[in-house]
């Protein structure tokens, strides 16, 4: 029985010596230059990517960088509108006329309203109103097109009233497609309806939506705003337009945890700014037994076009970005670093967790040879 222990004890002291198996590389592993070994004597090493450390001093710099990982999609300005509506072609007028003259025009024998059969806006912007022939009110506020229809009917019956309802067709009337609640078109009841206003009539986004995301859709070009920074922001609170396209998509921004980290997988964007402290604690942090906690790396890589001088672009397409958890300043840095689209995060090895494994593996032998 002892000779088997001893046997054991010598197989698993060779396996020691020929490298314990590791989670993960070492900080000056994963920052080696990919030429570093075949470079000529007296040559400096060349890197292809940039690295740098996230502090105090970097983070302005870093923060001026264009984003990566996702399209920016730029939001309308908001512009006041008047409160009214403006008519226009499809949409549906009733009129409704009181005349007091004895022999009115338009009503019965002893009757002094009449409601006429409801007109649509035509192409061309104009209704048909009864002794008064073709009209144009397009481009009308509803107030102005009665005052207009009354002023030509008192031509022909001098005691004429006239009272003007608007159903809105498809050109004030937004839609609001998928995402929502309750999708459908919403007719606009004036100029100045607000976007936050029609997503309260459509109960909001879904509720499976875990970061939505708002997409307007305007004379053929595409606007975007997180549904999160609508809410806080109010002058991004835009008036909705006749003919809008509105809808609601998830974020699909992901970024991907290697190494000594507390998991490994691919992870989604729980909401629109994740710092990377928050990410960290995301993903159950770092590795307490092997990790390097003064060696967590973040790699990015920006669009050729992204490259400048270090200054308004960083200096390389591929950047790593080092983060120190073991100081003051790292971790208050960590939280104001804003991760971004496709970022790798990366947890290196401490020198020290091969060492502690062994001597683990050594107090296990011992264990064995002494019972």
């Amino acid at each position: 029985m002892f000779v088997q222990r001893l046997f054991a004890v010598v197989a698993c002291c060779a396996l020691a010596g020929c490298g314990l198996p590791r989670g993960a590389g070492f900080q000056s592993e994963v920052l080696a230059a990919s030429n570093a070994n075949t470079a000529a004597e007296g040559e400096e090493p060349i890197y292809d990517f940039a690295v740098y450390e996230v502090t105090r001093d970097t983070l302005p710099v870093i923060g001026a960088w264009p984003v990566t990982g996702a399209r920016s999609l730029p939001w309308p300005a908001m512009q006041e509108q008047p409160a009214s509506l403006m008519l226009a072609p499809g949409d549906t007028v009733q009129l409704t006329i009181w005349d007091a003259e004895e022999n009115s025009l338009l009503a019965g024998a002893g009757q002094r309203v009449t409601a006429l059969q409801p007109a649509q806006v035509s192409s061309n912007g104009r209704i048909f109103v009864p002794y008064i022939g073709e009209l144009r009110i397009s481009g009308m506020a509803p107030s102005t097109a009665r005052a207009r229809i009354e002023e030509e009917l008192v031509r022909t019956i001098p005691s004429a009233q006239v009272q003007l309802v608007v159903e809105p067709g498809r050109a004030n009337t937004a839609n609001l497609s998928s995402g929502v609640a309750a999708p459908g078109l919403y007719p606009l009841p004036d100029r100045n309806f607000k976007i936050l206003d029609l997503f309260s009539q459509a109960g909001g986004p879904r509720p499976d939506i875990v970061s939505p995301q708002v997409r307007l859709v305007r004379n053929g070009r595409t606007f975007g705003v997180p549904f999160e920074r609508l809410l806080n922001q109010p002058q991004l609170n835009v008036a909705v337009q006749g003919g809008d396209r509105i809808y609601v998509v998830d974020d699909d921004r992901k970024f991907i945890t290697l190494g000594a980290t507390g998991s490994q997988s691919l992870f989604d964007f729980p909401e629109t700014d994740l710092s990377a402290l928050e990410a960290i604690a995301l993903i159950g942090g770092v590795n307490a037994g092997s990790a390097n906690p003064e060696g967590l790396l973040i790699l990015r890589e920006y669009a050729p076009s992204a490259v400048k001088d270090g200054i308004s672009g960083p200096p390389k397409e591929r950047v790593v970005f080092t983060i120190d958890l073991t100081s003051a300043d790292g971790l208050f840095s960590a939280g104001r670093f804003m991760l971004e689209g496709d970022d790798l995060i990366y947890g290196t090895e401490s020198v020290l967790g091969p060492a502690l494994t062994l001597v683990g593996l050594s107090n296990t032998l011992t264990s064995l040879a002494t019972n």
